[in-house]
């Protein structure tokens, strides 16, 4: 019991620490964004009058200049986007010509979706075939997997994505290659639940090597343990053994890699987004990168780095809850 309390406050003392760093490490992230903006060549007043930019003359692009507050310092901006922040408001963003808040209300539920059913999958499959592959190591399913899994881990997700399309697209005709419905039909289970196939396995597969190899060699390894061991000379079956002995030993390792994993997963769903025109947080990123549109670009920058941070946090205390061994309060 001691002990437990003891453990108990290890995490929470870990859980505390890693949470006041969340807050200077937010700051210098927007500011050095803010700083690094105003070192582009490219004028976000081009982003914000797009073809209208060279038919507008020098005057009233210097009056817009003014009016947007482009030419202020870096600091100055950051200064206002700061005090704004604090007051609720989240701006307006330039590119998509409507507040901050509103867009993230349309696509930030559609980014979630998107990485929750991808995740989801890739942990089931990593799960159901790692296991598989470490309980019957050098056996043909488990040198086909593993196989598979090296040549998939040099497929970067746009690569993966593509071919998706080419194949089950465009070549066979079974699913549709982008958007969220098709041209004209209403937002629907169906609908959505077609078009989000192809993207969401797309992330899927650029997930899984990773996920699997790392189940594979932890349950291969915890196979020849002495706890394994005794429970199959109890006469303990091998399913028990496996679900009740293996498995959850096996977890910890596999919960290291997906923490460590988060930041590759929003590159990834950046790219698939882009390629499946999937209308979620990721094309809003991309686009607000392009037009210097700091309203909209801090916001998801800032958020993206909280969600790497707190997810990479829930899977440390997820880790040294499974592990005993390991300690609690680094």
């Amino acid at each position: 019991m001691g002990r437990s309390r003891f453990r108990g406050r290890g995490l929470r003392a870990m859980a505390g620490w890693r949470l006041v760093t969340v807050i200077p490490v937010l700051a210098a992230v927007s500011a050095a964004l803010f700083a690094a903006a105003a070192l582009s060549p490219f004028d976000p007043l081009v982003g914000y009058l797009g073809a209208r930019y060279e038919t507008t003359s020098v005057t009233d692009r210097a009056l817009l200049t003014d009016q947007l507050g482009l030419d202020a310092s870096w600091y100055q901006l950051y200064g206002r986007w700061i005090g704004a922040l604090f007051s609720g408001d989240l701006g307006d963003s330039r590119a998509f010509a409507q507040p901050v808040s509103t867009l993230l209300a349309q696509r930030l539920p559609w980014t979630i979706l998107l990485v929750a059913v991808a995740m989801g999958v890739a942990i089931a499959v990593a799960l159901g075939a790692g296991v598989w592959a470490g309980m019957h190591r050098g056996g043909l399913v488990d040198r086909l997997v593993t196989a598979s899994c090296v040549i998939m881990q040099g497929l970067p997700p746009f690569v993966v994505s593509l071919a998706a399309i080419a194949v089950f697209a465009v070549g066979l005709g079974w699913l549709p290659p982008a958007g969220l419905t098709d041209a004209g039909a209403e937002v629907g289970f169906g609908q959505v639940v077609r078009h989000l196939v192809l993207p969401a396995a797309a992330l899927a597969v650029s997930q899984v090597p990773w996920l699997l190899l790392a189940v594979r060699e932890s349950v291969s390894g915890n196979r020849g343990e002495d706890f394994v061991v005794g429970a199959a000379t109890r006469g303990i079956g091998t399913a028990t053994i496996t679900g009740s002995h293996i498995l959850p030993s096996s977890l910890a390792p596999f919960v290291t890699i997906l923490g460590a994993r988060l930041p590759e997963v929003v590159v990834g769903a950046v790219l698939v987004e882009e390629i499946f025109s999937w209308p979620g947080i990721a094309g809003a990123f991309v686009r607000s990168a392009k037009d210097l549109d700091m309203a909209l670009l801090a916001i998801l920058t800032v958020g993206t780095t909280c969600a790497v941070m707190l997810g990479s946090l829930l899977a440390d205390i997820a880790v040294a809850l499974l592990d005993p061994r390991v300690r609690a309060d680094g």
